[in-house]
């Protein structure tokens, strides 16, 4: 026996009297923290993006394609990142070179597109935070987290929720989700806050009034 194996045998016979199999786990916590009316739940995600330094635009289906190609004018950016599955007219109006998600591209191509458009899962209101589950318009994981700049398009009021607790049923574990909260930071013990260590940069984050999926 290893003593790998001798220190887990100690831990399972210390703890094994603390379990009990058949109880139940609790599900007393509070699901919301307030009852909000959908224009209040997209409010409240849009505070709660900008809290977190992201940088929130509002627009509907007619404006959509001309916020977008401002946007990454803007950035100065040559190329987008396009998944599949996103829907062609949203960059109808931008001119930067598209560049496909591909399973073969290597982390070095990733990292010379100047930015990235998608769609998402949906998007939780109390914290601020995205959901990306790969599915159509969305991509593989990396290409949320590789390119510099990172604009993604909630549809709304229909993709808000108000709280993890009823973002959980809504997705499906055996997927790769990514749960975004503004662009990438991380600090140091100083608390000196650095951007783009782990992932974008910059993440803008679009809300299309008026879908309801």
């Amino acid at each position: 026996m290893s003593s790998r194996d001798r220190i887990l045998g100690r831990i399972r016979r210390a703890t094994a009297g603390d379990r009990d199999p058949g109880a139940a786990v609790p599900r007393d916590y509070l699901r919301v923290h307030a009852e909000r009316t959908p224009a209040e739940r997209v409010d409240l995600l849009a505070v709660n993006l900008a809290e977190y330094r992201a940088k929130v635009h509002r627009t509907d289906e007619d404006g959509l394609a001309a916020l977008l190609a401002r946007l990454l004018a803007e950035r100065g950016a040559q190329s987008v990142l396009v998944p599949a599955g996103l829907p062609p007219s949203w960059l109808a109006a931008a001119d930067q070179t598209r560049v496909a998600d591909r399973a073969a591209s290597t982390p070095y191509e990733l990292d010379a597109v100047d930015s990235v458009v998608t769609g998402c899962a949906l998007a939780v209101a109390e914290t601020g935070t995205l959901v990306l589950d790969g599915g159509p318009g969305q991509g593989r994981r990396r290409i949320s987290l590789i390119p510099d700049h990172h604009i993604c398009v909630v549809r709304v009021p229909g993709q808000v929720v108000d709280a993890i607790p009823q973002a959980l049923p809504l997705l499906d574990p055996r997927r790769p989700l990514t749960w975004i909260s503004g662009p990438s930071a991380t600090s140091d013990i100083e608390l000196d806050r650095v951007e783009g260590v782990h992932g974008p940069r910059t993440l803008e984050v679009v809300l299309l009034a008026g879908s309801a999926q």
